[in-house]
């Protein structure tokens, strides 16, 4: 009886961790407006960390876990095929992929 009472407080335990870990991808273009996403993150530039917790706040997280830019391979199904995803006049859209935690 106390193997089982055991074993079922370290589940428990184990459970209660993961329901805290959460994590959250976003892949952003390097025009969003207000982060510093093209001269910060997509750069790789030493603002990147703030620019990518600032990001990580605005959508109710804790921090950032990480940041790179990504190409348009890595991404399937979300980039669009016209306009601000596209190359225009020599300019084109960045992707940037934040992991946010709580």
């Amino acid at each position: 009886m106390r193997s089982l009472l055991a074993a079922l407080s370290v589940a428990a335990a184990f459970s209660a961790a993961s329901a805290h870990a959460e994590k959250r991808m976003f892949v952003i273009g390097n025009n969003a407006d207000g982060y510093g996403i093209d001269r910060c993150l997509a750069s790789g530039a030493a603002c990147g960390f703030a620019m990518a917790t600032a990001y990580c706040h605005s959508r109710e997280f804790t921090q950032a876990l990480s940041f790179r830019k990504v190409d348009r391979d890595e991404i399937t199904g979300a980039v669009p095929t016209g306009g601000s995803g596209e190359c225009t006049a020599g300019s084109c859209t960045d992707f940037v992929a934040i992991e946010c935690g709580r």
